[in-house]
């Protein structure tokens, strides 16, 4: 008997024990910070050139063709523009005179405006929205000789980046947040998925200059293409561009859509 009340005393110890649980609890926080990205990734020459020795080159200009490719990535809503800027030798809005070629004329004017400088971009700003103004991009083609058009002169602000408003050109994206034919931006993305030449993410630049004859650049406007800032409407009747060299810059500003 003592065997029998020894086993079962046995069999009962195993089972309390079975039922036993302990637990031990930590916690780890994990934290996720998402930052804004936005990547402007550009091809293009150092420096692009545009040399008049010939009259025809005057008349009809001088167009570089893709010189300048952008390709962006973001991963918020963006807007795109380009804005010509110089280092002020001549004014803010003005081309820098680097070599005079020594013409003593009155009417030799050395004060070429920025928005001489004419772009066109192969895609067309899909994110343009309600954008008021005549142009809300660059995708027009170059008027031809003789028919001046402020559709492709580069936006100009003064020496400042600050953003071109409703009535100016954007590449991609436009200015304000919405409007009666959709918001005015470009959504997160990325060239690196949406892929060809079309895409709202990559674009083909084209710069054209054309002096016309006399030299006058008679395409160069203001910023929404209201006023024209060819040599005559700036200056006295006759006036035309000083023989010389000339250098300025186009800033390409790829910015979170506010």
């Amino acid at each position: 008997m003592k065997k029998v009340i020894m086993t079962l005393a046995a069999v009962v110890g195993i089972a309390t024990v079975s039922n036993a649980q302990l637990i031990d609890e930590k916690d780890v926080t994990v934290t996720m910070d998402l930052q804004p990205v936005l990547q402007l990734d550009m091809s293009t020459p150092n420096q692009i050139e545009f040399v008049f020795d010939e009259i025809n080159e005057y008349y009809a200009g001088i167009t570089q063709y893709a010189a300048t490719i952008l390709k962006v990535s973001s991963t918020v809503s963006w807007d795109l523009y380009a804005v010509g800027r110089s280092n002020g030798t001549n004014g803010a809005e003005f081309w820098d005179q680097q070599i005079d070629y020594g013409n003593d004329n009155p009417n030799a004017i050395p004060n070429l405006p920025l928005s001489l400088l004419e772009i066109r971009q192969a895609q067309p700003n899909n994110g343009a929205g309600a954008a008021l103004g005549t142009f809300p991009d660059y995708n027009q083609a170059f008027s031809p000789s003789g028919t001046p058009s402020a559709g492709n002169s580069l936006y100009v602000n003064g020496g400042a980046i600050t953003p071109p408003s409703t009535n100016d050109k954007y590449i991609g994206g436009h200015a304000g947040t919405s409007g009666t034919s959709g918001d005015d931006f470009l959504p997160g993305g990325s060239y690196l998925t949406q892929t060809g030449n079309t895409s709202d993410y990559y674009y083909a630049l084209d710069y054209r200059i054309m002096p016309g004859l006399p030299a006058i650049f008679p395409n160069a406007a203001d910023a929404d293409g209201a006023t024209f800032e060819d040599l005559v409407s700036a200056n006295a009747a006759g006036s035309y561009a000083e023989p010389g060299v000339y250098t300025m810059y186009v800033q390409y500003v790829l910015l979170e859509d506010q």
